[in-house]
């Protein structure tokens, strides 16, 4: 009689030292890092989709930009392009990251180079089509910057329990679990919103 309720208790206590173990706790970790990762990849995707109605508007209104209009949609098309995107398997991928990253900010800086210049168009920024386009651009650049900052964060998460006793048993033996790279931007302050600034000037 002993012997099976030892037996029986042996059950809950193997299965909470299993627990403990990384057997939950890695791949839930993982998950969220992947979720988090996948509203990176929208909110990219969000910006790049309004970049051809930017095009439109300034190629009507000030056509001497037209280098620096080829210039975003040159840098658009190699960061949507399907090689330069990052899948969940990649994501522990140095080089993938680094190009992801290289492709996202070569966009970031072509862009505002070419919101830079249309400043001296005040007919341009009076228009209420490029005003509209002005309040989306700002509000998706903040949602990439928020969506960078929660996936840093949930990579931080990830790699901390993969690292940590006693997860680290799990993430060893039994999920093989690599790092995640952090998104970590070329330049300093580039995974930084930008400030807009396209108001009409008095």
């Amino acid at each position: 009689m002993r012997t099976n309720y030892a037996k029986f208790l042996l059950v809950p206590v193997a299965a909470a030292s299993l627990a403990g173990c990384g057997i939950n706790s890695v791949p839930t970790a993982e998950e969220g890092a992947k979720a988090k990762w996948a509203d990176v990849q929208a909110a990219f995707q969000e910006r790049a989709n309004l970049i051809p109605n930017l095009a439109n508007v300034v190629k009507g209104a000030a056509a001497q930009e037209n280098k620096t209009l080829t210039e975003v949609i040159e840098a658009r098309a190699k960061a949507t392009a399907p090689n330069i995107q990052v899948k969940d398997s990649d994501l522990s991928d140095p080089a993938k990251m680094a190009a992801f990253q290289s492709a996202q900010n070569q966009l970031s800086g072509s862009l505002a180079r070419l919101l830079v210049s249309v400043e001296q168009y005040p007919e341009l920024k009076s228009q209420e089509g490029y005003l509209k386009l002005q309040d989306q651009l700002e509000g998706q650049e903040n949602r990439v910057r928020i969506t960078l900052r929660d996936y840093n964060e949930a990579v931080r998460v990830y790699n901390t329990t993969i690292r940590t006793f006693p997860d680290i048993i799990g993430a060893k033996i039994i999920h093989g679990a690599k790092p995640m790279i952090p998104y970590q931007a070329t330049t300093p302050g580039a995974e930084s919103a930008p400030k807009l600034d396209m108001a009409p000037t008095g």
